[in-house]
């Protein structure tokens, strides 16, 4: 079982937006943390939006990642 996504929001076929959508359609309760390196305004918004419980700008710090994660454990 998947514990855990780490979502990508600018993939090439689908956003992780839209990826986000499409799992909370058959699953509410798995954490989804957003990561992107577009961190303009508003993108922090869209991703939650979305569906998405967290969100980490890149370049990723490995403190912060793992702090996020922690927080789902």
């Amino acid at each position: 079982d998947i514990s855990l996504v780490l979502m990508d929001i600018k993939m090439p076929v689908m956003s992780g937006e839209e990826a986000t959508r499409q799992i909370r359609t058959f699953n509410q309760d798995i954490p989804i943390i957003a990561q992107t390196a577009y961190a303009m305004i508003g993108e922090k918004e869209k991703s939650f939006a979305a569906g998405c419980n967290d969100y980490l700008p890149k370049p990723i710090r490995p403190q912060m990642l793992l702090e996020t994660i922690s927080k789902y454990f």
